[in-house]
């Protein structure tokens, strides 16, 4: 890589780490994204709309939590022609690089920000060099910001290297609310991808580690029950009201009675609730969000299932009514075997990594596996890459940052796996 490009690299990281936006919000990181494109000079930008399938959207928020985004995003300067083409949430990209005969390989990176505050701590590098997040109450804690980065730089490193085929980037939205992965898997544009890769930095590797393709992710589904019953006075006459909050308190006790599976591991939380209106009124109306998760994808629907049926309980108990809605989900795929093992043998002669690992278990939730899964259903190849980085502390905290070496090794991981995989088939 390039002297010109290291630096670009680090510097674009920094950018989007001051201006991180939430899922399905990115308007001013997806403009962003398609300059940086314009500069590099691709093929096809596709934006919005063309990048996605609309109605396979999840987790969509409602216009009164958009607009202020998109209009924060015209307040900074982003062109009016982009601005409409993100209208509503349209949020994502998808670039193509087309370089002669050979295979289509694509990679996927992510976008979106997470709802924490930064720290201000004088210890905290991003705060003490000037780049932490201008938007209070957000920040890039989970490394999305360095995915962007490096994605950018292995298109650039790609296009100037002896690489033969077509390159895709997938510039993804709201990864961190699992609502982005089927719309970018259904748009289309996979359709003719032999390979895809997929990254995500540090999850307690060091800087100089790679593992080559992940096994194991946790198939997911966030869902939401409100509970529906009747207001009434509590102290004068509570029998005649029906107590949504006992509903959902039921509802939630009962939840993590759910029987484990013989079958693998199961996950249940109950992570928020909201609802009432007064000490002295019998709540009429409260909702919970949950999420279960599972070993399998299989799994994951058994525990949705019998969470609802609980809620469903705990309503008829309380003489309520509840609705369940899954809000968004994403399946369990796993890297394929001969993809994992051409990076991990590429890693070896990338200039900085130090130990390879061949795999290793995820232990978590993504949604890039919609787009996994509709590679290797179509008789491609998939592997979801982690680029060892030195994190302070853990991602998802307020002191979240990466070494930005492991940039420079990200970039060339992906540029060097990128050319080997046009000379031939793993």
């Amino acid at each position: 890589m390039s002297y010109e490009v290291r630096n670009r690299v680090r510097d674009l990281r920094r950018a989007f780490h001051r201006h991180p936006e939430p899922g399905w919000r990115e308007f001013r990181t997806t403009a962003r994204v398609v300059e940086e494109l314009e500069r590099i000079g691709v093929d096809e930008i596709a934006v919005g709309r063309e990048a996605l399938a609309t109605d396979e959207r999840m987790a969509v928020p409602p216009e009164s939590e958009l607009e202020p985004w998109r209009e924060r995003a015209r307040e900074a300067g982003v062109r009016s022609d982009l601005l409409e083409r993100t209208a509503d949430g349209h949020t994502g990209v998808v670039a193509t690089l087309e370089q002669g005969e050979g295979p289509c390989l694509g990679l996927r990176v992510d976008l979106d920000a997470i709802s924490m505050r930064e720290s201000t701590a004088d210890d905290h590098r991003p705060a003490a060099e000037g780049f932490r997040s201008e938007h209070d109450g957000y920040m890039h804690a989970c490394g999305h910001d360095a995915h962007l980065a490096m994605a950018l730089g292995a298109l650039e490193t790609v296009k100037a290297s002896e690489f033969e085929g077509t390159f895709k980037v997938f510039f993804q939205p709201a990864e961190e609310i699992s609502g982005g992965g089927k719309a970018m898997a259904e748009s289309g544009h996979l359709d003719d991808v032999d390979y895809l890769l997929a990254l995500h930095v540090g999850l307690d590797h060091p800087t100089g580690e790679i593992v080559a393709g992940i096994e194991k992710p946790l198939a997911m589904a966030h869902l939401t029950a409100t509970f529906e019953g009747a207001s009434a006075h509590a102290g004068k006459a509570p029998n005649e009201g029906a107590n949504a909050m006992q509903a959902a308190a039921t509802a939630i006790q009962n939840a993590y009675g759910i029987p484990r599976h013989s079958d693998g591991l199961t996950r249940v939380n109950v992570g928020r609730i909201e609802g009432g209106t007064a000490s002295n009124v019998i709540a009429e109306e409260v909702t919970i969000e949950a999420e279960v998760r599972g070993e399998t994808t299989a799994l994951m629907e058994y525990t949705r299932t019998e969470l609802e049926r609980v809620c469903y309980a705990a309503a008829e108990m309380h003489d309520c009514d509840v609705t369940p809605r899954m809000i968004s989900e994403s399946p369990r795929v796993d890297s394929h075997p001969a993809l994992r093992d051409l990076v991990g043998n590429v890693a070896w002669d990338v200039d900085g990594v130090e130990r390879v690992i061949p795999t290793e278990e995820f232990g978590v939730s993504e949604d890039v596996t919609y787009l996994m899964q509709r590679v290797q259903d179509n008789g491609g190849f998939a592997s979801y890459v982690l680029i060892g980085t030195d994190h302070p502390t853990s991602h998802h905290t307020p002191t979240f940052d990466i070494d930005e070496t492991s940039l420079e090794v990200g970039v060339a991981l992906l540029a060097e796996t990128a050319v080997e995989l046009s000379r031939r088939r793993p």
